[in-house]
């Protein structure tokens, strides 16, 4: 259905961030694109993202810089960035033996590159002020989507009178469905193309899956987490700690983290076993105080109160994390999926939000590629098959890129909760930055740094720090044995002597 001028319709499905993202993609290419979205106006900070509290701090890098950078929207980035807050490493909290707490930086990159703090609902408004500048976008607000046929083209959104406010894990009726009332309107509504972008219990998904032969594997990880909330120092109301550091408490099987916010608090996760918060659950509120003394030595009652910290605890909800892989990502030159929809994955590397953003830069390369924006007459009569070229070129790019650090994910949360205080993960990491910086030529990086600094794709990075550890490996093999021959020749020579 292409309109007079020969752009078509997208509908995008979610308008997060990274859906927001997409349609300025799309709409900057000139196609009239309509956002349908389950949620109450994102621009509302009262608005709840789903299976989120309302403070959830994200860590923004390069990828995402890079993404929003090429959306062609003049000012965007500096706007996202000047309400971003530099994180240039880890700092590690702990007690000595002697009972003194100790704090332990860790630079991020050797070339002094860091991440930033960004608040989700501050970065989505961000994209969604400049889509309601565009003529042609429209925002559809409280719209779930009901059903699909990506055949035909069309998709049927339910009108909700009312936010859905609940988390996934409690759901509670239907708020827009009253007794003796008839279900809420129910609209059709037709498209060139569809994006899906709706997280991870997504219905795009659920409904492509109808049509295409989709591969599908979910988990959901033996843990937990629940948010908490650091205030600013009181009375002056500055930090309570280092702002410019992504701060972890380390427990072996499980961790605190703290990252900063603009207003001066940090936005706290306790991530855990199930085990760990039922046990809490069912103990006197005490017991809480003792753990986190116990396990996160500083926390309680240093920056967070006894009463708050069982205040948070007890109304916080404890909620669960899902790692998702799927193939392929889209239908026929109809629908494709983004972000979470496609590969949600847990966040202790920090890329879900970036790789979801970079899903959409990765997308729209693919369709410039294969000229599905290309106006001339002569192509203009086979777009929908140059967008199913492209849509497939991604399919099969992506895939092992998204596999790749869903992984990689799910590894860094060993590193993080114990991994950071063993002297072998600091060896190579000391060791990988000293080659990486007198000779650059060998390209030579942490795998940080290769996931948060640079474009490399995932599937790649994993592949290049493989093998940088093999020779790792291989190059302290070849050292031990030196030294075991030089001392075994030491005491030969020894033996022979003393006869």
């Amino acid at each position: 259905m292409p309109t007079s001028n020969g752009k078509e319709k997208v509908v995008v499905v979610g308008a997060g961030p990274v859906g927001a993202l997409a349609a300025l993609y799309a709409a900057g290419r000139g196609d009239h694109v309509e956002v349908y979205e389950l949620r109450d106006d994102l621009c509302d900070p009262s608005t709840t993202p789903l299976n989120f509290t309302k403070s959830i701090n994200l860590a923004l890098s390069e990828r995402g810089i890079n993404s929003m950078k090429h959306a062609g929207c003049e000012g965007l980035l500096e706007a996202v960035l000047g309400e971003t807050i530099p994180m240039h490493g880890r700092m590690i909290h702990g007690q000595d033996k002697s009972g003194k707490l100790y704090e332990e930086p860790q630079a991020y990159d050797a070339q002094g590159r860091y991440i930033r703090a960004v608040d989700r609902a501050g970065l989505n408004k961000r994209l969604l002020d400049y889509l309601e500048r565009m003529p042609n976008v429209t925002l559809y607000f409280n719209h779930k989507m009901t059903g699909a046929d990506f055949n035909k083209n069309t998709a049927w959104f339910e009108q909700r009178r009312l936010a859905k406010t609940d988390h996934a894990q409690n759901p509670t009726d239907d708020s827009s469905v009253k007794p003796g009332s008839d279900r809420p309107k129910e609209i059709a509504v037709d498209f060139d193309f569809l994006i899906g972008a709706d997280g991870a219990h997504s219905a795009s998904r659920y409904h492509m899956m109808k049509f295409a032969r989709l591969t599908y594997q979910q988990e959901y990880i033996d843990t937990l987490w629940c948010e908490f909330h650091i205030k600013p120092r009181s009375p002056d109301g500055s930090f309570a700690i280092s702002p410019n550091h992504l701060h972890i408490w380390p427990g072996g099987s499980f961790m605190f983290i703290a990252i900063p916010s603009l207003d001066k608090s940090f936005t706290c996760t306790l991530f855990a076993p199930a085990s760990y918060f039922a046990s809490l659950s069912a103990s006197p509120p005490n017991e809480l105080v003792a753990s986190f003394s116990k396990n996160f030595p500083g926390v309680c009652p240093e920056l967070i109160s006894r009463e708050e910290l069982q205040n948070q605890f007890a109304e916080n909800p404890h909620l669960p994390l899902i790692s998702i892989k799927c193939t392929p990502y889209h239908y026929k030159s109809n629908v494709v999926i983004l972000g979470d929809a496609a590969h949600a994955m847990v966040p202790f590397y920090g890329q879900g939000m970036n790789a979801g953003l970079e899903d959409v830069r990765v997308l729209f390369d693919f369709l410039d590629a294969h000229d599905v924006y290309n106006d001339s007459p002569k192509l203009a009569s086979n777009r929908k098959e140059r967008r199913e070229g492209a849509l497939n070129a991604y399919t099969l790019q992506r895939t092992p890129d998204a596999a790749a650090i869903n992984d990689l994910a799910l590894r860094n949360y060993e590193e993080m909760r114990s991994g950071v205080k063993s002297p072998i993960y600091r060896m190579r990491k000391w060791l990988e930055e000293t080659i990486n910086i007198y000779f650059p030529g060998l390209r030579w990086s942490t795998q940080y740094s290769r996931v948060s600094f640079e474009n490399q794709r995932y599937s790649k990075v994993e592949k290049d720090v493989a093998r940088q550890g093999r020779i790792i490996l291989s190059t302290v093999g070849l050292g031990f044995v030196g030294i075991s021959a030089f001392t075994a020749a030491g005491l030969a020579r020894k033996f022979y002597h003393g006869r």
